[in-house]
């Protein structure tokens, strides 16, 4: 809640709209983070209202207001359920002609459900990137997913991840199965910093993330920092775009 520092416990806040909601602070967090009770005043459901006055939050680059065709382009052609705070968003770089491209090149895909939370944006404070933290993100692997994964790696293809916290899913899994990925819903909270010894993917999809975040942690862990630095300094000078519809790059 920005600015909110004067809220504490006990506070409650109002949203108008079609079917207002009133919110109640329950628990202060660091950094303008609260756990927040919703609920909407004449009892219609709460998703239902949240979305005819939420807005899509587009990059600053796009100017122009939010507009409903956006809700739609927000959502990667992989997207089934709710669940995220913000779309996955090197998902954001495929269509269904992509992915039919990719399928008469011979190129196996499968996917899997991931929530993604406040984790993700949340910048890297601590000195040391040992001492970062992030929040719990939620995620449910299918059996088929898991069978097709573990496949690739017992005949030795390589296992391409779709983005960030796909690639945190998928290891943090495997370091809890002996390099296996196991069908199941769980949470990680793990950070993957340089030195992280990779034990499923072993190549990456994903975008340009902004300095001091632990996704570009992970690229650098993946792709090594000399070469991620060069790859951002090539960005920058080529005014490529960062944030949620930036440019993709992809690390084999």
């Amino acid at each position: 809640m920005h600015p909110g520092q004067k809220l504490a416990p006990g506070a409650r806040v109002a949203f108008d709209g079609v079917h207002p909601i009133s919110g109640e602070v329950l628990e202060r967090r660091f950094f303008g983070r609260r756990v927040v009770r919703l609920e909407t005043d004449d009892g219609s459901p709460l998703d239902a209202a949240i979305d005819a006055i939420g807005h899509v939050p587009l990059p600053p680059y796009i100017k122009r207001q939010d507009r409903v065709e956006d809700r739609e382009r927000y959502q990667t052609v992989f997207a089934r359920e709710r669940g995220s705070v913000a779309a996955p968003t090197a998902g954001l770089h495929f269509t269904p002609a992509v992915i039919d491209a990719l399928a008469a090149r011979g190129v196996e895909m499968t996917s899997i459900t991931l929530h993604v939370g406040y984790g993700t944006f949340q910048p890297v404070r601590a000195e040391r990137v040992e001492d970062h933290r992030v929040e719990s993100e939620r995620y449910a692997i299918g059996s088929a997913a898991a069978s097709t994964i573990n496949r690739a790696l017992d005949e030795r293809r390589r296992v391409i991840a779709v983005g960030t916290t796909t690639t945190r899913t998928l290891e943090a899994v495997a370091r809890e199965h002996g390099g296996r990925v196991v069908a199941g819903e769980g949470t990680t909270d793990l950070v993957i910093y340089p030195g992280f010894g990779f034990q499923v993917v072993a190549g990456l999809l994903t975008n340009f993330h902004l300095p001091r975040s632990s996704l570009l942690m992970l690229a650098a862990s993946f792709a090594g920092l000399d070469l991620v630095k060069t790859a951002y300094d090539a960005a920058i000078a080529e005014r490529y775009r960062f944030y949620s519809y930036g440019d993709a790059m992809l690390i084999l």
